[in-house]
């Protein structure tokens, strides 16, 4: 039963001791989509927005960008961070509404479940705008407006219980003119779905019996756009 709804600060600050050992589906299947339309980083300059425990960070880290660097606004999620290969000394604490960086700074940004926790997204796809050099690739993920329909929320289980991180639901039609009003070009979308990948999880956290119920809905949606000339 989930007891109550947090604040986005409350919720990664509770769930970051836990956030990289909690088997998650959603995270996984995102992974598997996500890696397949990015190009081959050698000598870009990524942001990892919003990047938590830096997942995506690492990765491109290890995959030979140039330079890199991921910003969260949660410090215990950025702690957790500091402990994965290739991310420590890259991070920086900051809000995606208003960007510590230089105008036309990176090559790649990509923000990974998080702007449904914000709720002012004109501001962070106008940041993005600015930090983004010409050209540059911006890949959003988030849970599918048909998921958030059907009931699925961003949860989590502490010691102090079980909790509904807050978040806005918005159409894919919102999000996609949020970049455009940004300067940025639509290039596309990929509705994404649970699949036999995935299938090993729901049986490690005993929800085998949901899966074939959960292949059956658009779980995640990835929107790629690039910065205009």
């Amino acid at each position: 039963m989930w007891k109550s709804c947090v604040s986005v600060k409350e919720g990664y600050e509770r769930w970051a001791p836990t956030y990289d050992r909690d088997p998650n589906p959603l995270l996984a299947l995102e992974e598997r989509q996500l890696k397949l339309l990015i190009l081959p980083l050698e000598g870009k300059r990524v942001l990892d927005l919003a990047c938590g425990t830096g997942r995506w960070l690492g990765r491109f880290m290890a995959s030979g960008a140039a330079f890199g660097v991921g910003l969260d606004l949660s410090a215990p999620m950025l702690t957790m961070a500091q402990e994965r290969a290739h991310v420590a000394g890259r991070l920086v604490q900051g809000d995606c509404r208003a960007l510590p960086f230089a105008n036309a700074t990176f090559d790649l940004v990509v923000c990974s479940f998080a702007v449904g926790h914000i709720f002012e997204l004109q501001k962070v796809a106008h940041e993005v705008g600015r930090v983004a050099a010409s050209r540059a690739d911006v890949f959003m993920s988030d849970l599918h407006p048909l998921a958030y329909k059907q009931g699925w929320r961003t949860r989590f289980h502490d010691h102090q219980g079980a909790a509904e991180i807050t978040a806005w639901s918005r159409s894919e039609q919102e999000l996609v003119a949020a970049w455009l009003s940004a300067g940025f070009e639509y290039v596309q979308s990929v509705e994404c779905r649970v699949g036999e990948p995935e299938r090993q999880i729901f049986a490690q956290t005993g929800r085998a019996h949901l899966f074939d119920g959960v292949c059956r809905i658009p779980g995640i949606l990835i929107l790629h756009f690039q910065r205009a000339n």
